[in-house]
Formats: structure tokens, sequence, C-alpha cells
């Protein structure tokens, strides 16, 4: 059975800023091929979902119910709850993934 595959708002937001950050830099054409490519990345996750791994940043901390994948640089991390995916977050591998995670995800 498939899995649905859900972007919360904070991952939709951070498509729009991946997106206007790439049309900046390189045209919208690129932009869009960009993330194109990244959904259809994140909706292989319907079929199997549990192939990511646990985010490094995390594994010490015993939260194990966060996974991710990498669409190069990209990680894009996502809890799997019931038949359902949800993406909480898409970031440039080379930022403060520690920081970022502690802000937007270990917040509650």
């Amino acid at each position: 059975m498939p899995f649905s595959v859900f972007l919360t708002d904070d991952a939709l937001r951070d498509l729009t800023e991946i997106r206007d950050y790439i049309a900046g830099r390189n045209g919208p054409e690129r932009a869009a091929a960009v993330l194109d490519a990244m959904e259809k990345r994140m909706q292989r996750l319907s079929a199997h979902p549990e192939r990511g791994r646990i985010p490094r940043e995390l594994q010490e901390t015993g939260l194990r119910d966060l996974r991710e994948i990498f669409f190069k640089p990209y990680r894009i991390l996502y809890r799997i709850v019931d038949v359902r995916v949800y993406v909480l977050l898409i970031a440039d591998g080379r930022r403060d993934m520690q920081t970022m995670l502690q802000r937007r995800l270990l917040r509650d």
C-alpha cells in the first residue's frame, strides 16, 4: 500500500527559498528543473519511506522517528506517521544542521 507524501508549511517555504536562490543565480528554468527533480525524489518516498536514514545529528538523542534522504546538496528530513510521510525540512546540507534542527524540529 503506497504512503501519501505531504510537505509541511515549513518545507514549502524551504522549497520557495531554494527556488528563489537558484533562479537568482541560474535562471528560472534551472530552478524549475531542480525543484521538479527534487519533488520526484520526495514522491518516491510513497513506495519506500523507511529507506532514509536517521540524521547523524539525531542518532545520539534517541529521536528515531525522523529520517532523511538526499538530493545533493540538499537534505530532506521527514517523519512517517501511519501511512503518511511528512516532509519537515529541506536544507542545504552544507549549513549548520544541528542549529537548524534545534530551531525547527526540536522546538516543541
